[in-house]
């Protein structure tokens, strides 16, 4: 079973994305900030994939994608945000994918399973 890590600080979004994708089949855990996000990754060796938002009170998810890459460049990680702008900023290029939220999450549930069967 495959771990997906959600990061966002909208505990709505969260709970829906937690529920969507364990009905997919995947095993998810959420956190709602980037320091913890840092964190999770730093203590959870078998995470197979991160959603994260980009607008967040303490690091956002850009600052965050940038210490994943530093850190470790194995797990893909898709930028999901409600700004597209942030498509220009150089830093989002590191992430795997870019996807504006959305209420249809065909879309984000697409992106995941091609990150996870590669």
């Amino acid at each position: 079973m495959k771990n997906i890590l959600i990061v966002d600080d909208e505990e709505d979004i969260r709970n829906l994305y937690e529920s969507e994708f364990e009905i997919e089949g995947y095993n998810t855990h959420s956190v709602s900030s980037g320091s913890e996000a840092l964190e999770f990754i730093k203590k959870n060796s078998n995470l197979d994939l991160v959603i994260l938002d980009i607008k967040m009170d303490d690091l956002d998810g850009l600052e965050v994608l940038e210490n994943i890459r530093t850190e470790t460049n194995k797990v893909p990680v898709i930028l999901n945000s409600a700004y597209s702008t942030y498509k220009n900023n150089f830093t989002s290029w590191l992430a795997d994918a870019y996807l504006v939220k959305s209420s249809n999450l065909s879309e984000l549930k697409d992106k995941v399973q091609e990150l996870l069967s590669v």
